[in-house]
């Protein structure tokens, strides 16, 4: 065996790389984003976002294609390509020996995982499962809840389909009411999205399902306000994280929230994959595991972590996402990715035929916008932005939300969103 592969293993099997001060990260960037980093120390965070030298050493960090312009982050976001290495690299020593190499290496490497997502989250790492998605992190909780017949459910018909799927199937399954509110967004008030949830509550009430930010047009909800209304009647809150953790500098205490779950592949940039459920500890045990446990109602948050064989590449992958992420800070990420929204948007906002449907205002929005163009569906528009100048972008058409979804990322260049605003001005101007 060559030094240097006793080396990597022996990091694998006691700091599982990614939280060593031999993480790739460090290899790859320390002297760049040092030196980035010292330069703009004294700047605010606003004044930050608009630096276009120090984000070209972040965008200089990322893989994306030349031929096409994503601005579909929203969906899924590219990792920087130490990540993509990360996971390469464990992919390769997992098929060294992939028994051995897995669960008596890779293994132990979710535990000190599972410190590095607790410190980003703000919570105690006895709170956290390591999962593969929003999906099954919010699914486990939301099947896992001890809900009988005529317990109701208040949820938004804006919610993610997933979830709204889950609550549909226990209804179907058990009885429980699900109700579902009608919102018209944007919303540029708190207290009318509170008065919602609230007007729906009944004695019967026992849990709200809110999403932090509505996935199709982006719309911030004000989250903390509704937990504290809702506890304040004895009834519990699960939050939808999946768009927010990793771009709205928060920890999930901050909340005020019961149950959370999220994505780490969208704007953390994670391993395409990943995700992340917390649950506040005292309420471990009455949530049941989707996947089968030895001891069900236990205390310990890993009965939610039973997936059998799985990728521990993409899991050890996570923790040199959470690096990059560190690095740059999670205020300056969240206003740097507001500057690019308001970039484009206020520049076609005033457009004749075009119509946005996000607000602008920091507090309701940060990366998502929608936009429409009278005389044209979304799906006649995406398709445009797309044959005509490979703008790479969402159509939603999904309730009340017609339109087309545009998100971009730390890694997105002004040149880019020069790009799309000319597109848009074009195709506006020929929309008839």
């Amino acid at each position: 065996m060559t030094n240097n592969r006793r080396s990597f293993i022996k990091q694998a099997a006691v700091l599982t790389g990614a939280f060593s001060a031999t993480s790739l990260f460090n290899q790859a960037h320390a002297a760049d984003w040092t030196s980035a980093l010292n330069r703009v120390s004294r700047l605010t965070p606003q004044e930050v976002a608009q630096d276009e030298d120090f984000w070209g050493v972040i965008q200089r960090s990322y893989s994306v294609s030349a031929n096409i312009i994503n601005l579909n982050n929203g969906g899924v976001s590219p990792s920087p390509i130490v990540v993509q290495q990360a996971v390469e690299r464990y992919n390769q020593l997992t098929n060294e020996g992939p028994s051995y190499f897995m669960w008596r290496i890779l293994d132990q490497g979710r535990e000190p995982l599972r410190e590095k997502l607790a410190l980003l989250a703000g919570t105690l790492p006895d709170e956290i499962a390591v999962n593969r998605n929003a999906t099954e992190a919010l699914n486990t909780i939301i099947c896992g809840l001890p809900l009988k017949s005529g317990d109701e459910v208040i949820g938004a018909k804006l919610d993610y389909p997933h979830m709204v799927q889950a609550y549909r199937q226990r209804a179907l399954r058990e009885g429980i009411v699900y109700k579902q509110l009608t919102f018209d967004f944007p919303i540029e008030n708190d207290e009318q999205i509170v008065k919602a949830y609230q007007d729906a509550i009944t004695s019967k009430t026992k849990l709200i399902h809110v999403t932090h930010i509505v996935n199709y047009v982006g719309q911030i909800m004000p989250v903390r306000k509704i937990c504290d209304m809702a506890h304040a009647r004895g009834i519990e809150v699960i939050v939808d994280g999946a768009h927010s953790f990793g771009l709205l500098d928060f920890k999930i205490p901050d909340l005020n929230c019961d149950y959370f779950g999220t994505s780490l592949h969208k704007f953390l940039s994670a391993p395409i994959g990943s995700g992340m459920m917390w649950i506040k500890k005292e309420k471990i045990t009455k949530v049941m595991p989707l996947l089968c446990d030895d001891n069900p109602l236990g205390p310990d948050i890993r009965k939610f972590e039973n997936l059998g064989t799985r990728s521990f590449p993409i899991e050890q992958g996570i923790g040199e996402a959470i690096n990059f992420q560190l690095a740059i800070g999670s205020k300056r990420k969240e206003d740097r990715i507001r500057y690019l929204k308001n970039y484009w948007a206020t520049k076609v906002q005033h457009l004749p035929k075009v119509k946005l449907h996000t607000s602008l205002k920091p507090e309701y929005s940060c990366a998502i916008c929608g936009i429409s163009i009278d005389g044209m569906t979304p799906a006649q528009l995406d398709a445009a932005l797309f044959s005509q100048y490979k703008i790479h972008q969402v159509s939603i058409v999904f309730e009340n939300v017609n339109c087309v979804r545009i998100t971009p990322h730390v890694y997105t260049t002004l040149a880019d969103l020069d790009k799309l605003v000319k597109a848009i001005t074009e195709i506006a101007g020929k929309a008839t």
